[in-house]
């Protein structure tokens, strides 16, 4: 290991993670899922099946499919994390070389600071909505939703100065919490009497077919994690062992991100038994249910806020301070790199993004890190088929022509052509989606048709394309003894 601390491919937080360190149990894992799940987002994730056209348990039989579809392969990257205490931009040299790590690493990060920006600035809007709800002279202060997204920006910046036990603390800590509140306002929905669920009929707004809308309702549910599943090793690094992070993945993830969509649905339809209209907003409802109870409208808006940040810590912060300190270990720390994507994160403008053309930059994020697909394909096959979980983790650390991942002057063409070729073919849709107003494009051709099942083209593609090269290479070492390769 003194090798390793010596590299200048290494610091303290890319280095192998020691048994020290490795505190996460189940409870962590599955408290980290809760975290992740229970947002805004997810809330709704079912009433855009819904509002097109499928009953309420069409769009949450796609939604639970999804989750357990995209499951596989965060639990197949999750392991050599765990296995070898690595994050995920050392895991990923291995698969694309020294330096073309730094591509799947910055592709990742940079669709991460995206998110970070726009979760920030839904966060600030929501808090901006709950405090005008408390205080009558609030929206008479000079740029009120600047300092709500401020202050909102700044207790995020104090969590990544805490570095990651910062964000064990927070996902433990904020579980329980966002579970019983979660729990609460299921009770309220069942509360209103009678079957709420005969209302759901008033959510749907078209009439388009079950099996038109759920192979790309399904793509999309598989894409809102696919990301993730990149770095998910940044995670199970810490955990105690393979048990624990499985088995706290695979009970919390799905039944968070279900149940909770069960709970956006069950909730909309008895505010349309209630209020006659349906309110998917979660802090337009909470607001209008507390609005003569002021100190239980307090601890919500802390409920809301905390939601918030759980989601935009893990799945937004982690990566990106990782993937940048990757860039130059010696100088960028994970607080560092954490820093930097706040710092990314403003000045890409959010709140202008979200305010003139909220609906297609949504699409055109959830397309790209549906892309992301390609290098998540190239990292399983290559772990598991062609190095069958071996690595040599000293050699991940190693600069330099003889190292045993530097492959072609650092990079590994063969994945990078592998990525390409699943790209290419999903581009022209991704595009198009992108700069068509609202992101439905309303004559879909071919490559819009193929954009729609992205996710899983671009990772199909990817793995065929890689195993095919990898097979033709002339000297190619058999799998089961390769490292390289």
């Amino acid at each position: 290991m003194s090798s390793i601390a010596e590299s200048n491919l290494s610091n303290a937080d890319l280095a192998p993670t020691g048994p020290e360190r490795r505190t996460w149990g189940t409870y962590n894992m599955a408290a980290l899922w809760v975290g992740l799940s229970i947002v805004i987002t997810t809330y709704t994730l079912a009433s855009g099946l819904i509002a097109a056209g499928m009953t309420w348990w069409q769009g949450l039989l796609t939604v639970s499919l999804g989750n357990f579809l995209v499951l596989i392969p965060i639990l197949l990257n999750s392991h050599p994390g765990t296995k070898y205490g690595i994050p995920f931009p050392v895991l990923v040299r291995s698969s694309f070389g020294i330096r073309g790590a730094n591509v799947a690493a910055m592709a990742r990060a940079f669709v991460a600071c995206g998110w970070f920006g726009i979760q920030t600035w839904i966060g600030a809007l929501a808090l901006d909505t709950l405090i005008t709800t408390l205080t009558s002279g609030w929206t008479d202060v000079t740029g009120h939703k600047a300092i709500a997204f401020a202050f909102f920006w700044l207790i995020q910046v104090a969590i990544i100065l805490r570095g990651i036990e910062g964000i064990k603390f927070l996902e433990s800590y904020a579980a329980p919490l966002l579970l019983a509140s979660s729990v609460g306002l299921l009770i309220w929905g069942f509360g209103v009497g009678g079957n709420i669920f005969s209302a759901t009929s008033e959510l749907i707004a078209d009439d388009q077919s079950f099996w038109s809308l759920f192979g790309p309702g399904l793509a999309a549910n598989v894409g809102y994690w696919i990301t993730l599943s990149m770095n998910i090793p940044d995670f199970t690094r810490y955990a105690k062992d393979q048990r624990s992070q499985v088995v706290g993945q695979s009970i919390a993830m799905r039944l968070t991100m279900t149940g909770f969509s069960f709970i956006g649905i069950a909730v909309t339809a008895a505010t349309v038994k209630e209020y006659g209209e349906a309110i998917w907003d979660t802090v337009t409802l909470v607001a209008r249910l507390l609005d003569d109870l002021p100190i239980l409208l307090v601890i919500a808006m802390v409920i809301v806020v905390i939601a918030q940040i759980s989601t935009n810590m893990a799945a937004n912060v982690v990566s990106p301070s990782n993937d940048f300190s990757n860039l130059s270990p010696r100088q960028i720390s994970f607080r560092t790199g954490g820093l930097i994507t706040a710092v990314i994160g403003v000045i890409s403008l959010p709140w202008q993004l979200y305010e003139d053309v909220g609906a297609y930059i949504f699409t055109w994020l959830v397309g790209y890190g549906s892309l992301l697909a390609s290098f998540l394909a190239v990292m399983v096959v290559d772990y598991w088929l062609l190095r069958r979980a071996r690595l040599n983790v000293t050699e991940l650390y190693r600069w330099g022509e003889g190292g045993e991942y530097w492959f072609s002057n650092g990079f590994n063409v063969r994945a990078l052509v592998a990525v390409g070729a699943a790209v290419i073919p999903v581009l022209p849709g991704f595009l198009h989606a992108a700069t068509t107003e609202g992101g439905v494009v309303a004559n879909p051709d071919f490559f819009d048709e193929l954009y729609r099942y992205g996710v899983f083209v671009a990772f199909g593609l990817s793995a065929l394309t890689y195993i095919g090269l990898a097979r033709a290479q002339s000297g190619a070492r058999r799998p089961a003894t390769a490292t390289a390769d």
